[in-house]
């Protein structure tokens, strides 16, 4: 072999250890580059973070507030897990450094001493973010292990002060304020007050509420029950209008009236709005209506047909308050009221659909008559007399009452022989129909309701014929005419001209219509409640 050859092999041998050495030294820096930081590429090692349509990475946002799992408040094993892998590249790498020679580490300052090599700039909008730091996690973990419960308080009280609380809305009941207190109270007073007192103030409260209803109760209790009926229909009842001067007495007030004009009159009334008027001359009557409405609706609970009052009066309405607190007060079922305020309240009639109207102004009553309805003054009796509670008691004259007033023309014009010769001639002949027979038909109509029940002898209603007429010569015709309207009259009293006070007296009638004055003021000395009915127009009636 030649010496050039040899050479050439030795230099091939030397390199090829040189290589092998070099080989070496690198497979050591990148096994120690990636011992040193094994840990923190561990601790980076993230998912690839999420990116938008323009590119730019999305950002995390780190709420403490956050309730996902990765937020949560770490437990003392995760803190210390957490903490143990930080520490272990950390000891690695010093072993292994401890391990090289000095050689090595020169050359190891030299690699960590070179620039690493420019990273592309990333927008600000979109730089992820970076977790917590080792130390400060440390340290943390640290406090945790020393003092867990604080710890974990501190962070459940974090939490509740940054939480968001919808507002406030008012309670839909009227409450005190110690009860809104309570109920919408600040964070300083969940702080300061403990549980148990507030428990105690809110079972003091309920015990005053229960004492407070339960003495309503006991009020209630205590009272009696008053059901009041429904009024009935007005198309099927039988209407009777009254005016306040006959319901009641309220002559004082009509006196200032006439004396001192309207504005006077008003101020007296809304003075004495709480003085109860005294009961007039249609007061009894009315509360004997009242029975019969009560007696029907025992036997028949859905009856219509019954006595329906109405308040008619052209009274302002102030002095409905002192009206309304009249009628309550003495207990009268009187819902339907017509205050017209000076003016006349006769064109309300028909549209109240009124049967019969009273009043203590003859005046209205003319007007009434002329407009067609049944009207009749209304007059206190002089003496005070008992009346019957329980039965409703009606008297009528017969002509220009119940009958026409042609036996009235007669009389007046040819005397009593041609008045009797005339009822006998005519006698199966029907008299023509008066003012009031249509409400003598309703009383009918309503005491048939009582004999379908066998209530005959205990029926509350009760009418009477009290009349001038002689029964021999003309009483007949008046029967006969009863019979052929089909209407019973309970009692006919035939006094041929004798006085009829003394028979009213026993009678003693709620009400008692005449056409006659003379008539009214002697039943009047006898303490009977009269109603006039206005003589001569009686043909006008619709009835």
């Amino acid at each position: 072999m030649s010496q050039t050859s040899l050479k050439q092999k030795k230099k091939n041998d030397t390199g090829s250890k040189n290589s092998k050495d070099s080989i070496d030294t690198e497979k050591r820096k990148d096994s120690e580059k990636s011992g040193v930081r094994l840990s923190t590429q561990e601790s980076q090692e993230s998912p690839l973070p999420k990116t938008d349509s323009r590119g730019y990475v999305v950002r995390n946002q780190w709420s403490r507030t956050s309730r996902s799992p990765s937020t949560r408040a770490p437990s003392v094993d995760e803190t210390r897990s957490k903490s143990a892998s930080l520490k272990l590249p950390a000891s690695s790498t010093t072993s292994r450094t401890s391990s090289t020679s000095p050689s090595q580490q020169d050359s190891q300052k030299e690699l960590s001493a070179q620039p690493s090599p420019p990273t592309s700039p990333m927008p600000l909008d979109s730089s992820p973010p970076t977790p917590p730091e080792a130390y400060s996690q440390s340290r943390r973990s640290s406090k945790m292990q020393e003092n867990p419960e604080a710890w974990a308080h501190g962070i459940a009280r974090d939490s509740m002060q940054l939480r968001e609380y919808p507002p406030r809305t008012p309670p839909t009941e009227w409450k005190s304020y110690a009860q809104r207190k309570t109920t919408y109270s600040t964070q300083l007073d969940r702080d300061c007050l403990s549980e148990l007192p507030r428990q105690q103030q809110l079972e003091e409260e309920e015990e005053e509420d229960e004492a407070y209803w339960a003495s309503v109760r006991t009020l209630y209790e205590k009272t009696p029950s008053c059901s009041r009926p429904r009024p009935p229909k007005p198309k099927h009842a039988i209407t009777i209008a009254v005016s306040s001067r006959a319901l009641f007495n309220m002559v004082d007030g009509r006196k200032i009236f006439e004396e001192e004009g309207l504005e006077k009159y008003m101020e007296y009334q809304l003075t004495n709005e709480n003085v109860i008027l005294t009961p007039g001359p249609a007061f009894r009557f009315v509360k004997a209506l009242q029975h019969v409405n009560a007696r029907l609706r025992e036997l028949y609970p859905n009856e219509q047909d019954l006595f329906d009052i109405v308040l008619m009066t052209n009274n302002h309405a102030q002095v409905g308050v002192r009206l309304i607190n009249s009628v309550n007060h003495y207990g009268l079922l009187i819902d339907r009221f017509c205050l017209t305020g000076g003016k006349s309240p006769i064109g309300y009639l028909k549209a109240y659909l009124t049967n019969l109207y009273l009043s203590a102004d003859s005046e209205k009553v003319q007007e009434a008559i002329q407009e067609g309805i049944a009207s009749a003054t209304m007059f206190d009796g002089a003496k005070d007399m008992a009346y019957c509670d329980t039965q409703l008691r009606v008297a009528f004259d017969g002509d220009a009452v119940l009958f026409s007033d042609e036996s009235e023309h007669i009389t007046k014009e040819h005397g009593l022989d041609k008045f009797f010769q005339h009822e006998a001639l005519f006698e199966n002949k029907p008299l023509a129909q008066g003012p009031l027979k249509g409400f003598l038909e309703d009383l009918g109509r309503l005491q048939k309701k009582f004999y379908a029940k066998d209530e005959r002898l205990l029926c509350p209603i009760r009418t009477y014929l009290v009349t001038a007429r002689s029964a021999a010569s003309s009483g007949a015709r008046v029967l006969k005419t009863l019979r052929r309207w089909g209407l019973e009259i309970d009692e006919a009293l035939f006094l041929a001209g004798a006085p009829k006070g003394p028979i009213l007296v026993k009678i003693r009638p709620h009400i008692f219509f005449d056409d006659h004055m003379f008539h009214i003021e002697g039943a009047q000395k006898f303490g009977t409640i009269t109603a006039h009915v206005p003589y001569g127009i009686n043909q006008k009636m619709n009835n």
